[in-house]
């Protein structure tokens, strides 16, 4: 069965030790767009909170490209279709906010995750971890890499992706420590979340900044076609690419000597969490307000912080000693 063009209902739960006695609630999993590792590794955490749950019908589903436009049809498609959840994870914080309040007026449980809806929107924001904490992380692995010194350039997803503008501000912050002071940000770019833009975005860095030495990608789509366009040019040892990414699709850049360090949460653990959220608070047995916890299953208890969002788990760093077996999980 089709939701859209590329867009496929996965169900689980069949078979599984019920959590919830009532009837089968089906949640709806939306992300940025189809075919992109991060997400595929989010729907496999969330068939396996629908497992564990019982009577919970998983529908994985995001548009062709990653545009505020096509999330609107794909959630249009869900009201139709009178889902008890939604999860999404937004290409606009604020474009998708009308089409979210009429899901939730029809009494569909919305909430965010990774890339936040606006406020109003939602019920409640997943990020993967504490933005602070990711924003400090990023300039601290390129910093240790070019031992603070030299000019460095941010590759970005979209312009409007909530989740990078924000760990950007936070990047931003850190990197007005004294200590960086000689660790120069350039320019900011926007791949998209598109392997071949982002690859030509990296492109122009290279020729643009001849004496570029880091380029920070807080995305996992941006951050392996950046150590590509480097390995292709030739400057693996001159320029370093550090982010946010996949341990399977960033092995090779890692061996390379393209890649240092980079960092990523575990992304089956928040398909997981957000399906858990989200099934917990359709069902009526957590409500997602501000002040209080939901116990999400083996990621333990998770609380809601007074700005209606919530922290999964700190990032953590992969490197050459750790990521052969790291690439073989996700």
């Amino acid at each position: 069965m089709q939701l859209m063009s590329g867009a496929s209902i996965l169900v689980a739960g069949a078979g599984a030790t019920p959590a919830f006695a009532a009837d089968k609630l089906r949640i709806a999993m939306v992300v940025k767009a189809l075919g992109i590792g991060f997400f595929d590794a989010c729907r496999d955490g969330g068939l396996e909170a629908a497992k564990e749950l019982g009577n919970v019908e998983l529908i994985y589903t995001g548009p062709t490209k990653t545009t505020a436009e096509e999330q609107i049809a794909v959630i249009d498609s869900l009201i139709a279709q009178k889902v008890d959840a939604i999860a999404i994870s937004s290409n606009d914080t604020n474009a998708l906010v009308p089409v979210c309040k009429k899901a939730m007026s029809r009494g569909i449980k919305v909430i965010s995750f990774d890339s936040g809806v606006a406020p109003e929107g939602r019920i409640l924001q997943l990020d993967p971890s504490n933005p602070q904490l990711i924003g400090s992380k990023l300039v601290q692995m390129i910093a240790k890499t070019i031992n603070n010194e030299g000019e460095v350039a941010i590759l970005s997803a979209t312009a409007q992706a909530t989740n990078q503008n924000t760990w950007i501000e936070w990047m931003k912050k850190e990197w007005a420590k004294p200590e960086y002071a000689k660790m120069k940000l350039v320019t900011t770019v926007y791949g998209d979340d598109v392997a071949d833009k982002s690859y030509r975005e990296t492109q122009g860095l290279i020729k643009a900044y001849p004496n570029l030495k880091g380029i920070v990608a807080p995305t996992s789509v941006g951050i392996v076609a950046a150590a590509k366009a480097v390995v292709d040019a030739n400057l693996v040892g001159k320029v370093y690419v550090t982010g946010l990414g996949l341990p399977s699709e960033m092995k090779g850049a890692v061996l390379a000597g393209a890649t240092d360090t980079f960092a990523i949460w575990n992304p089956i653990d928040l398909g997981y969490s957000a399906t858990m959220i989200a099934a917990l608070i359709a069902s009526g047995k957590a409500t997602g307000a501000a002040g209080t916890t939901i116990h999400a299953g083996r990621m333990g208890d998770i609380k809601i912080g007074a700005d209606g969002s919530a922290a999964m788990a700190d990032p953590f760093t992969f490197d050459k000693s750790n990521i052969e077996k790291f690439a073989k999980i996700f």
